[in-house]
């Protein structure tokens, strides 16, 4: 996949894996060819586009997946907001639930944290 093909070229500010709400949504193997698009872009024209995984990030450990391979991929300038965001609403859960259990040493029920 060229990085034109990306709408890199248009003027993009960010590409995005999907829209979050198909069945599928943002997969490692898809990610890892538009990140390496971004990179070959980048390469080329000295222009950063962002990029944003949506959907099935639903976990802290998700998270920090998604974190590591944009480290590994595109190195740590693409780690700030201007150029990466996770579209993860069910995420907040699930950060709430871990920083409960790391004060209080137990898991949350639901009726502990009213965003659940």
């Amino acid at each position: 996949m060229a990085a034109h093909n990306l709408g890199t070229e248009l003027g993009s500010d960010f590409i995005k894996t999907s829209t979050g709400k198909e069945t599928v949504n943002a997969t490692f193997p898809v990610a890892i060819v538009m990140l390496r698009a971004i990179r070959d872009f980048f390469w080329k024209t000295g222009n950063k586009v962002g990029f944003k995984p949506a959907g099935g990030i639903r976990t802290a450990k998700d998270s920090l997946a998604w974190l590591s391979l944009i480290k590994e991929e595109l190195g740590d300038e693409w780690l700030k907001p201007e150029l990466f965001r996770i579209g993860a609403s069910s995420l907040l859960t699930d950060i709430e639930r871990q920083i409960y259990h790391h004060v209080t040493g137990r898991y949350a029920a639901y009726h502990d944290l009213p965003m659940s």
